[in-house]
């Protein structure tokens, strides 16, 4: 679908492959979330060859499956200082962000805030991050973000001599790409005393529960998260009562449901609620 899309041989209107590059770049993330649990293949490193590609520029696969597969391994699942996918801050973070950030920061805790701000924040926050581990000297890093540049040059390279896009307009594509993953990851996750009810079911069948591939059912990926996404269904059918029981009911119908309850109100506030493990642990 991308190259036929890129590289079409007929005309098409810019708006158009426009519209149409937006929703096969978000379907191409959540074909990286597969690879990274081990589908189709049952080689990894096939897995990871078919993932790799940058369609949507922003995130390197292989730092993304490093932070994804912690954000599973981590006991405390939204835990500012655990879960690396948390989008929760302590409260000494919070007291040392700058004012305007903060201006941002709980915009982005609305729905239409998250669509616009999120993947400007949550990969700028990656990015500054991994430059101040680079800087300590982690070499890991430095490899997966120079194979990412090289390849998104690379690709970006063929795109401006054989493709139909032009780079301006494949770049606002991969952006609203990954603000419609977004409205995934809006919340999936919230922060609740029992780690079962950390995790959302969204009970939704049509085009954006097959953009996110099946990922609305977001309880039974955590619990079962090598089940391939097209089997994730039938195992939440039959088992739908236990496990809206065991994630104390955190459900939605429809993605429907979300927009309009959270379109411009905040979800949660920003500091994470709960106590977070350093303080358990102290």
């Amino acid at each position: 679908m991308w190259g036929a899309i890129v590289f079409a041989s007929v005309q098409i209107p810019g708006w158009l492959l426009f519209m149409a590059l937006i929703p096969v770049i978000t379907l191409h993330s959540s074909l990286q979330h597969e690879c990274i649990h081990g589908h189709p293949f049952e080689s990894q490193v096939i897995n990871d060859i078919l993932a790799f590609m940058p369609m949507g520029l922003f995130l390197p696969y292989l730092r993304y499956k490093e932070l994804h597969l912690a954000h599973h391994q981590k006991a405390s699942i939204t835990d500012p200082l655990e879960d690396p996918e948390s989008w929760y801050l302590t409260a000494d973070q919070w007291q040392n962000t700058p004012k305007p950030l903060k201006m941002l920061l709980q915009v982005n805790n609305t729905l239409l805030g998250r669509f616009v701000l999120g993947p400007l924040l949550g990969t700028g926050r990656m990015v500054l991050g991994d430059i101040s581990k680079m800087r300590q000297g982690n070499k890991q890093l430095v490899l997966m973000w120079t194979s990412h540049l090289f390849t998104c040059a690379v690709l970006l390279s063929i795109l401006g001599a054989f493709g139909h896009v032009s780079l301006l307009m494949y770049f606002a594509a991969a952006y609203v790409g990954m603000s419609i993953l977004m409205i995934r990851t809006y919340l999936e996750h919230q922060s609740h005393p029992s780690m079962r009810a950390r995790s959302v079911i969204i009970e939704d069948r049509g085009l954006l529960s097959y953009l996110f591939l099946n990922n609305n059912l977001h309880a039974i990926h955590h619990a079962y998260p090598t089940v391939a996404w097209y089997q994730l269904p039938g195992l939440f059918r039959k088992n739908r009562e236990q496990f809206l029981s065991l994630n104390r009911g955190y459900r939605f119908g429809t993605y429907g449901d979300v927009i309009r309850q959270y379109a411009w109100v905040r979800k949660e506030p920003v500091i994470f609620p709960n106590k977070t493990r350093q303080n358990r642990d102290g």
